[in-house]
């Protein structure tokens, strides 16, 4: 099945949206296959203000209608204390609050932005869409993550070449309770890295620590610079570590 002949079939369908390259090129389409479509963004502690930016930006490009839903992410307990599936009642949680949306505004469907090259098993994330029944119709048309970033350079949308993101809870370890501000620390240590330079990173709390993991490419800078690095983000950690495990 082409894209084009998805939407063809559902032409009025709700995007499960987050401003990373998959939903964006997902909105972009549907909008270029005249579907009517609207995105519904989940606004919680968990998404860093960037990424809010970004996914505006974008709805606005595409000149698609964006509805930002409020969530408490750590009014859920099971989500609070953080334990090994997480991911999965979090992830529940946001695309509950997208289906009832959607489904008030009178939208049957709902998709989202899974894409051919991610695995296909039983993840959290895929159970929540199952549970659901959001569709994935960039994997249901074999797309992978190198075509949709080709179609998204190609369409001209800036998020092409943006590094893959995960929430900032991902930086608290699993089992540790998730608290209003490890996770502002942990948006702010990040601006302020991203602000040196540095792409595609990660600032992970570690026993009242900073442990920052970079790619290979920007590992030997990130020695370079780690006085730099101290005099930034220093005063919010013990310590800060640059990983010798590169990502």
């Amino acid at each position: 099945m082409d894209i084009r002949d998805f939407f063809e079939e559902n032409n009025r369908i709700a995007v499960a949206f987050s401003g990373g390259v998959d939903s964006s090129y997902l909105l972009y389409a549907a909008k270029q296959c005249g579907a009517d479509v609207t995105a519904y963004y989940v606004k919680s502690q968990f998404q860093p203000d960037f990424e809010f930016e970004d996914a505006k930006k974008i709805a606005e490009l595409t000149g698609a209608e964006m509805k930002v839903l409020r969530v408490d992410a750590l009014s859920d307990p099971r989500v609070r204390a953080n334990p090994a599936d997480r991911c999965y009642w979090c992830k529940k949680n946001i695309m509950g609050a997208i289906t009832r949306a959607a489904a008030d505004d009178g939208f049957a469907l709902v998709i989202d932005g899974t894409n051919a090259s991610d695995p296909a098993d039983d993840r959290p994330g895929m159970r929540a869409l199952k549970e659901f029944g959001i569709r994935s119709p960039l994997r249901e048309c074999g797309i992978t993550k190198a075509e949709v970033r080709e179609r998204s350079r190609e369409a001209g949308l800036p998020v092409w070449n943006k590094p893959a993101y995960a929430c900032l809870a991902t930086r608290i370890q699993t089992g540790e309770e998730i608290t209003e501000e490890d996770l502002a620390r942990t948006e702010k240590a990040e601006a302020e890295i991203s602000g040196m330079g540095f792409r595609d990173f990660r600032v992970r709390l570690r026993d009242g620590n900073a442990l920052l993991q970079v790619t290979s490419a920007q590992h030997d800078m990130a020695l370079e610079r780690k006085d730099e690095i101290d005099r930034l983000i220093g005063d919010m950690y013990g310590s800060v570590i640059i990983d010798e495990e590169t990502r």
